[in-house]
């Protein structure tokens, strides 16, 4: 047997076409579209052409995405001011803040100064706690992407055993929670779980298993339930290239569904930080009927 491999490429270019439909139908509504704020500390390369795609994609969707550029010896004070600046603005409707920042700002005081209803990541502790409710569609990206590649299988969810290799509050513990509103049966493992020799157990009775810590190929494809769905959050850059946290030529031999790295979860990622920015933009629509 061979894994179906699911084609994160192929899902975002399908979640784009609604997602750019919806917008188009608001506007034509509306005439007003989403506006995004994407505060950029600093000037690094890297971070300022992520930054860049993301407008790029924005724009092609119909949405409107500004970059807000702040020096990098920008202070937390300063920072917090921009934030509730944005906050107040009713033409902004959604706001985050880009990743990787200088050390001298502590990120997630300042993600916290954001409104919930404009938290385009979903990581603000109301957006969590709203999470562990299910009171919010305002969902972190990386985890919603692996649900929108798990949901695309067409299998049921409910009764199943779902691994979680991972335990971050941006990715495991949210992971978590939007299985658990599938009514699947959660074990989520973090580095005590290995450390107590029971993480190959788990790994062993997972239908469904998620991967995400950031070793390169942590996960052999020996150890994993025959015809499991396979999810592979890692990126991990080697000598070799680019691979996942998973074992992906052994695993694709028993996984019944498998995602690769690169081009499995990351395209859809950046997907479901405009599918927030929409979610924002229907909560201010909606606020505004009130």
């Amino acid at each position: 047997m061979s894994a179906n491999i699911l084609d994160g490429r192929k899902l975002a270019a399908q979640l784009k076409d609604e997602l750019r439909e919806e917008v188009r139908q608001l506007q034509k509504q509306t005439g007003q579209v989403p506006r995004l704020v994407n505060i950029l500390v600093g000037d690094k390369h890297d971070s300022c052409a992520y930054a860049n795609s993301q407008k790029k994609l924005a724009d092609k969707l119909g949405i409107s995405c500004d970059l807000l550029r702040l020096p990098e010896k920008v202070s937390q004070a300063d920072l917090i001011e921009s934030i509730k600046k944005l906050n107040d603005d009713d033409e902004v409707h959604g706001i985050m803040i880009h990743r990787p920042i200088p050390n001298h700002i502590d990120y997630g005081e300042a993600a916290n100064y954001l409104d919930a209803n404009k938290d385009l990541e979903g990581i603000n502790a109301t957006n969590i706690g709203k999470m562990l409710l299910g009171e919010t569609e305002m969902i972190p990206c990386t985890p919603a992407s692996a649900m929108e590649h798990i949901k695309s299988t067409g299998i049921n969810l409910a009764g199943k055993e779902a691994v979680i290799i991972g335990s971050s509050d941006i990715v495991g513990k949210p992971l978590g929670l939007l299985l658990l509103r599938e009514m699947a049966t959660v074990t989520v493992c973090n580095i005590a779980t290995s450390k107590a020799g029971k993480l190959l157990d788990h790994i062993a009775r997972a239908e469904i298993l998620i991967v995400a810590v950031g070793k390169p190929l942590l996960v052999k494809g020996e150890w994993i339930k025959e015809g499991a769905i396979v999810i592979d959050v890692g990126i991990n850059h080697t000598e070799k290239g680019m691979v996942g946290d998973v074992e992906f030529e052994t695993a694709k031999e028993k996984a019944s569904f498998i995602t690769p790295v690169p081009g499995g979860v990351g395209p859809v990622t950046v997907v479901m930080l405009m599918r927030n920015g929409l979610q924002a933009f229907k909560h201010y629509l909606s606020s505004k009927k009130l």
